[in-house]
């Protein structure tokens, strides 16, 4: 039972050796035991040794007490208090040992088992995966001690997994039965609202709308309009699903909106954040069906500059259903369905592209990839995700709507001369130490990247993209760069979006799969109304964008554990090949090394590479050989061969054959 548990002897310390101060701030755990706590007092994290953690896991607000800093060392400290929990539900294996059950985490960052209350299986057989709810953890001493509240199935079958990564980060895969009656019931009342809805909205009903979307999507909840008016100028319409029509504040629906946050995305399914009757079918905007809109519509130069803006409620009727490919094979001929409206399009997100680059904003070009699955859920192709001009051009126009909300907001803010309550999406600089060792670890690979003292312009990263570009390396760096970037995070209190080079920045183009969105709806709707929020709505607003925050981030980790597990089933099949990679990462240990094609990640171990004695080289950034002087640097393309895998780990193991060049 205890195999996986870490159990130390307790360490003291007098107040001579810690700090005087006890700092509070999040801490990151990794897969080794140790965590890392920022804290806005000191410039770098503090690490904590698993022996430190006092019962803290990943992602939780702790307190922690610095102890003094080594010479030519980073700061170590002890977490003395848990604050608040991340997360109390947790995922794992149900295993027996001595009459007592337990449960193995999924996650390998918890350094200990799950201890399950007597008599509370569930009836779970031995070996089932299930979700687990924290009872009680007050000692590293003794393991936590969870109740089960729910069985998802047989370890390792692709259907167990899948719900076991949603589950794993707080998402549920089904919505309550009051929350899919309430929807259920705005179904049938459809066509009695419409009647009162319509007459007192802009109609676009005539204007030619048409929706662009991946082939395989589901939920549209973004159009787009264009027509040329009789002075040449043109009108470009954003219509977005107006979906805070339905969903009312305080009802069951909207607070289990406002739980789940964001929708999210795995490699062969979306757990939606409305049940399917909003989102598949109401809020859709499919073509042929009148629906109701929140719109941002622009009177435009060819040249892209705004000339006149309006934002309020219309009814719409999308014209044609367009998959990216389709449009941008239309946009390539030159000829086909809606071609004037794709151009007239096209030509706009072109130039606000351009400007956009020109005043700063920063170019991530990030791979993605798919995978092609057979009946039961395993992988048989793994291929990277064509980026098309189409994608490019509604995500500028997404960009446009969201731009100029947010500036509209900010101006009745100042005309209003009072408290400013609203959503906005903002993104700090990049944290000194992080730009400093970004710097250094480019120089390692024969880049420059100009900073003054850890601060660094958004040009001076679009020169640096620019150089890579087309390189072995290009994924690898643009990967270190966003990891030195700090998160974009909802909030109200702006400061602006570095990474965008915007002033004024929110989410409005996303309502059916983004709890802030359709915040931002009601805050337009408000303001055009005459009765914005006020300061007493403040804290409400606050604590949802903290929320809305921290369901993003484990939305993504749900996202990318699907990834990883697709990747590691993929490559099961393949042990023994020889692939081409780029050296990703280099500690003591070893090498990791990232397959061209699929992505997937794997480890060299130090201990396999025979050839030579290899250790780390200053700063950290190569392997040097002791006999040979051969050197393995972060960047290097190199030849690998697959020697095994542990799907349940999501890990691969290489074993190096050759370095390439």
């Amino acid at each position: 039972m205890n195999k996986r548990s870490r159990k130390h002897a307790s360490r003291k310390h007098t107040r001579g050796q810690i700090a005087k101060e006890e700092l509070s701030g999040m801490i990151r755990l990794t897969s080794r035991g140790f965590g890392y706590v920022d804290v806005p007092e000191f410039e770098e994290d503090i690490e904590v040794p698993p022996e430190l953690l006092n019962t803290a896991l990943h992602r939780d607000t702790v307190r922690v007490a610095p102890h003094p800093k080594r010479r030519n060392g980073r700061i170590r400290g002890e977490v003395v208090e848990v604050i608040e929990r991340a997360k109390t539900r947790f995922v794992g294996t149900l295993e027996e040992e001595d009459g007592y059950h337990f449960v193995r985490p999924d996650d390998h960052r918890i350094y200990t088992d799950f201890i399950v209350e007597r008599g509370d299986t569930s009836g779970a057989p031995l070996g089932q995966k299930v979700a687990v709810e924290l009872v009680r953890w007050s000692t590293a001493k003794k393991n936590p001690l969870v109740r089960i509240v729910s069985v998802l199935g047989p370890a390792g079958e692709h259907e167990t997994e899948m719900r076991s990564i949603v589950a794993g980060q707080g998402f549920d895969w089904h919505f309550p039965t009051d929350v899919e009656h309430e929807a259920e019931q705005l179904r049938v009342d459809k066509d009695e609202m419409f009647a009162t809805e319509i007459p007192r909205r802009r109609d676009f009903r005539d204007v030619t709308t048409f929706t662009i979307d991946p082939a395989d999507a589901k939920d549209f909840d973004d159009a787009i309009s264009v027509r040329t008016l009789d002075d040449g100028s043109v009108e470009l319409g954003v219509h977005i699903a107006d979906v805070s029509a339905y969903v009312r504040p305080d009802t069951p629906l909207d607070k289990e909106a406002g739980e789940r946050g964001t929708s999210i995305y795995l490699v062969d399914r979306t757990i939606p954040m409305l049940p399917e009757a909003l989102s598949n079918d109401l809020c859709s905007l499919v073509p042929n069906e009148e629906r109701l809109a929140m719109s941002a519509v622009f009177v435009m130069s060819p040249d892209g500059t705004v000339h006149e803006r309006w934002f309020g409620e219309t009814v719409i009727k999308s014209t044609r259903r367009f998959s990216y490919q389709e449009a941008q094979d239309i946009l390539d001929k030159g000829e086909g369905d809606l071609f004037t409206e794709l151009s007239i399009a096209d030509s706009i997100s072109r130039v606000l592209r351009k400007e956009r680059f020109k005043n700063g904003s920063i170019g991530f070009e990030t791979d993605e990839i798919k995978f092609e699955l057979d009946e039961k859920g395993r992988p048989i192709r793994a291929f990277r995700k064509e980026r098309l001009e189409t994608m490019m051009m509604i995500e500028d126009l997404m960009l446009l709507a969201n731009r100029e909300v947010a500036t509209w907001v900010a101006q009745q803010c100042e005309q209003r001369k009072g408290k400013c309550v609203f959503v906005w999406r903002i993104h700090d600089t990049p944290k000194v130490e992080r730009v400093e060792e970004l710097a250094l670890f480019l120089k390692v690979l024969g880049y420059e990247l100009p900073h003054k003292d850890g601060i660094v312009t958004a040009k001076a990263l679009n020169r640096l993209f620019d150089e890579i570009g087309g390189t072995t390396e290009a994924d690898m760096i643009e990967t270190a760069a966003i990891r030195t970037m700090a998160k974009a995070i909802y909030s109200t209190k702006n400061i602006g979006h570095f990474g965008l080079a915007f002033t004024h920045y929110t989410h409005f183009t996303s309502p059916i799969r983004r709890y802030p969105d359709l915040m931002v709806h009601r805050i337009v709707k408000a303001w055009a109304g005459g009765t914005p929020p006020t300061g007493k709505d403040f804290p409400w607003y606050d604590r949802m964008c903290t929320q809305s925050s921290e369901r993003e981030i484990a939305a993504a980790e749900a996202e990318r554990d699907s990834i990883k597990l697709k990747q590691v089933e993929y490559m099961a099949g393949h042990i023994g090949e020889v692939f081409k990679g780029v050296v990703s990462g280099i500690s003591d240990y070893g090498l990791f090394v990232e397959e061209t094609e699929t992505l997937a990640e794997g480890l060299v171990r130090v201990s396999t590479m025979k050839d030579d004695f290899y250790e780390l080289g200053a700063h950290g950034y190569r392997l040097i050989g002791s006999r040979t002087g051969k050197t393995l640097s972060l960047g290097d393309t190199v030849q690998v061969k697959l020697t095994g895998v542990d799907i349940e780990r999501k890990q691969i193991d290489w074993e190096l054959k050759d370095k390439i060049g």
